[in-house]
C-alpha cells in the first residue's frame, strides 16, 4: 500500500485497536478464565492428591560453619536424588520397583542449613510412611558412612605421613651413632645438624599423632548428630486448600490463554472496530450509532433507552429521505435485526404523511418476523412484488454480506444507508462493499454504526470530499441533464447571434488617411498633363478630398444570462432586456 506525505504509514501493530479488540472480546477471555477455574476445581475432585508422607532429618556436617550459605544442604538434597540412595531404600523395603520411577515420587527440601525434609508419595498411606522412613534411614546411613570414610581416609593419610617421619628419624639416629663412633675424628658441625634434624622429626611425629587422633574423633560426632528428628507421618488432606489452589491455577492459565487468543485474532483477522477506520474503508461518514441487541438482565432496564436511541436515529434518516424524491435503502452488514427494526421506525414516520412500505430483501426475512412479533401496522412487501405507486414511498432493506446479488441492490433504492456492526467484517470485505456500490452508482449517504466501542473517541467523519454523506447530497440535486443543457446553450447562442445581426449597422468603407506634411517637406510634383494618357483611369474628385475623422464604432455587449439557484437561465424577456446593445456614436 503506497502512502503519501499527508497520510502517515499505518503501524505494524495498532495498540489502540488491540486494546479495543481485547475489551470488546471480554466475554471470550472471561469465559476461558471461568472454564479454567472449573476444570481446576474438577481435577481436584476427580484426581485427588495421592497419599503423602513427610520425614525430617537433622544433618550434621563435619565442615559446617555459621557462614555457610546452604551449599552443604543443597549437596545433601542432590545426593538424596540419586539412584544409589533410591536403590538402597527399595532394597531395604524389599520392593522391585525401578529406582528411576521411585525417584519421581519423592523429593528433598532443605528447610535450614542442617534440617532436611523428605516428601514421599505412594498409593497408600502405609506405603508412603514406610518409604519415607526407609529413605530417611538410608540417607542417614549413607551420610554417616561417607563421613566415616572421609575421617578414616584423613587419619590414614596422617598416619602414613607419621610413618615416613619415623623412618626418616631412624636414619638420622643411625647417622648420629656412626658419627659418635668416630670419637675425636667426628665433625662437630655435622653432629649439630643431625641433632637439629632429629629434634624436628620428633616434633613432627608428635604433631601427626595428635592430628590422627582428632580426625578419628570427628566421625562419631557426625554419626551421633545425624538422625531423624521427625518420624515419617502422613500429611492430612486439605481438600478445600487443594481445590482452591487448583482452581486458582486453572483460572490464571485460562485467563492467559484467552487473552493470548484474542490478541492474536485481533492482529491476524484485521477487523476494524474504530469509527475512523470503518469510515475510511467504506468511503462514507458515520452519521449515527446504535447499541447492539441487549443480552442478559440488561434487557429489563435498558430496553426503553435502546428503543429511544433507535427512534432518534430513524428521525434523522427520515429527514434525509424527505430531502430527495429518490428512494433510499438500508443495507446491513452484520446487524440484520437492527436494520429491520430501524426500517420499521422509518416507515412508521413516513406513513404519517402518505403511503409508505418496507421492501424486505433480507435472507432471513427479519422484517416480516419483527412485524409479526411486534404486531406492527407497517406494510411489508417483497422484492418480487409489483412496483410502488407514484405517491408511495418505499424503503428497501437488504444486505451486503458475502453472497449478495450486487445487481439487485439498485432496485431497493437509488441511495443507501449502511448499517454496519463494528468488528464484524474485515478490511478486504469493507473495500469490496465500497467498490461494488460505486460500480452500481449507489451513493452512500452515511453509516449507522452498530455496537460501537463506548471508549472510542475517534472521528468517523470524512472531510476530504463532497461525495460522502450529507454534504454531497445537495450537489446531486443539481442542474438539468447534460443533453438539455446543451440544447439550451445552442438556442441561446442562436438568439444572441440573431439579435446582434439585427442591431448592428452595416460597415462603411473609407479611403485611407494620408498624412499632411508641412510645405518645407513637401516634394514638388510634376505639372499635370493636360490630357491623361490613353487607357488610363481618371481619379474622381471626392477621393482627393481631405480625410474626415469619425468616432469609433463600439461593439455590442455580450449577453450575460442570469442564473437561477440551480444554474438555469432567466426568462426570455429578461434575457432580451439584458442583450440590448448600446447605440453607436454618431459620426462627427
Amino acid at each position: 500500500m503506497t502512502t503519501t506525505p499527508e497520510t502517515p504509514a499505518a503501524p505494524l501493530v495498532d495498540l489502540q485497536r488491540l486494546f479495543v479488540a481485547i475489551r470488546r472480546r471480554k466475554r471470550f477471555w472471561l469465559a476461558t478464565a471461568l472454564l479454567g477455574l472449573i476444570v481446576g476445581a474438577v481435577l481436584a475432585v476427580v484426581l485427588p492428591a495421592p497419599p503423602t508422607a513427610v520425614a525430617k532429618v537433622i544433618v550434621v556436617h563435619q565442615d559446617d560453619s555459621p557462614t555457610d550459605s546452604g551449599t552443604l544442604m543443597r549437596t545433601d538434597v542432590a545426593v538424596l536424588q540419586t539412584t544409589q540412595i533410591a536403590a538402597a531404600a527399595l532394597k531395604k523395603l524389599g520392593s522391585t520397583d525401578s529406582p528411576d520411577d521411585f525417584m519421581k515420587n519423592y523429593a528433598g527440601l532443605g528447610l535450614t542449613n542442617n534440617v532436611l525434609q523428605i516428601t514421599v508419595k505412594a498409593k497408600t498411606n502405609e506405603d508412603a510412611v514406610a518409604r519415607a522412613q526407609a529413605l530417611a534411614e538410608t540417607f542417614i546411613a549413607d551420610h554417616v558412612k561417607r563421613s566415616q570414610a572421609a575421617a578414616a581416609a584423613q587419619s590414614q593419610a596422617i598416619l602414613d605421613q607419621r610413618k615416613n617421619a619415623q623412618d626418616e628419624l631412624g636414619k638420622v639416629e643411625q647417622q648420629i651413632v656412626d658419627e659418635e663412633g668416630k670419637g675425636r675424628q667426628a665433625s662437630q658441625p655435622t653432629l649439630e645438624s643431625l641433632y637439629s634434624r632429629r629434634a624436628a622429626l620428633t616434633a613432627q611425629i608428635s604433631d601427626f599423632t595428635s592430628r590422627a587422633q582428632q580426625a578419628g574423633i570427628g566421625s562419631p560426632q557426625v554419626a551421633a548428630g545425624t538422625q531423624i528428628v521427625d518420624a515419617a507421618r502422613v500429611l492430612p488432606k486439605a481438600f478445600l486448600k487443594t481445590t482452591a489452589t487448583n482452581a486458582g491455577i486453572g483460572f490464571a492459565l485460562g485467563l492467559a490463554l484467552g487473552l493470548a487468543l484474542v490478541a492474536i485474532g485481533a492482529v491476524s483477522r484485521d477487523k476494524p472496530v474504530l469509527r475512523r477506520e470503518i469510515s475510511a474503508h467504506l468511503g462514507a461518514s458515520v452519521i449515527a450509532q446504535l447499541p447492539s441487541k441487549l443480552r442478559g438482565p440488561a434487557r429489563l432496564w435498558r430496553r426503553s433507552r435502546a428503543v429511544s436511541e433507535r427512534r432518534r436515529v430513524a428521525t434523522t434518516l427520515v429527514r434525509l429521505i424527505k430531502q430527495d424524491p429518490r428512494s433510499v435503502s438500508l443495507l446491513e452488514l452484520g446487524a440484520p435485526k437492527v436494520a429491520a427494526a430501524l426500517s420499521l421506525d422509518i416507515v412508521a414516520e413516513l406513513a404519517t404523511e402518505g403511503d409508505a412500505s418496507v421492501v424486505d430483501d433480507l435472507p432471513g426475512e427479519d422484517v416480516r418476523k419483527l412485524v409479526t412479533e411486534t404486531k406492527s401496522d407497517v406494510s411489508v412487501v417483497g422484492a418480487v412484488d409489483p412496483a410502488a405507486k407514484p405517491e408511495e414511498r418505499r424503503v428497501g432493506v437488504g444486505t451486503v454480506s458475502p453472497g449478495t446479488a450486487w445487481t439487485d441492490l439498485e432496485h431497493l433504492g437509488k441511495e443507501t444507508v449502511l448499517v454496519v456492526k463494528a468488528g464484524h467484517a474485515n478490511t478486504l470485505w469493507l473495500h469490496t462493499v465500497a467498490r461494488q456500490l460505486a460500480d452500481q452508482e449507489i451513493p452512500v449517504l452515511g453509516i449507522v454504526l452498530v455496537d460501537p466501542d463506548p471508549r472510542d473517541k475517534s472521528d468517523g467523519t470524512l472531510w476530504d470530499g463532497l461525495h460522502t454523506a450529507l454534504r454531497g447530497r445537495g450537489r446531486k440535486a443539481a442542474a438539468p441533464a447534460p443533453a438539455e443543457r446543451e440544447d439550451r446553450m445552442d438556442e441561446l447562442v442562436a438568439r444572441v447571434a440573431e439579435r446582434v445581426a439585427r442591431t448592428e449597422a452595416p460597415t462603411r468603407r473609407f479611403s485611407p488617411v494620408r498624412p499632411v506634411l508641412p510645405p518645407a517637406l513637401t516634394t514638388p510634383r510634376p505639372p499635370a498633363s493636360p490630357l491623361p494618357p490613353p487607357g488610363s483611369v481618371s481619379v474622381p474628385d471626392h477621393l482627393n478630398a481631405p480625410t474626415k475623422k469619425f468616432a469609433p464604432v463600439k461593439p455590442p455587449k455580450r449577453p450575460t444570462p442570469f442564473k437561477r439557484d440551480h444554474g438555469e437561465p432567466s426568462h426570455k424577456g429578461d434575457l432580451d432586456a439584458d442583450l440590448e446593445p448600446e447605440k453607436s456614436a454618431e459620426v462627427s
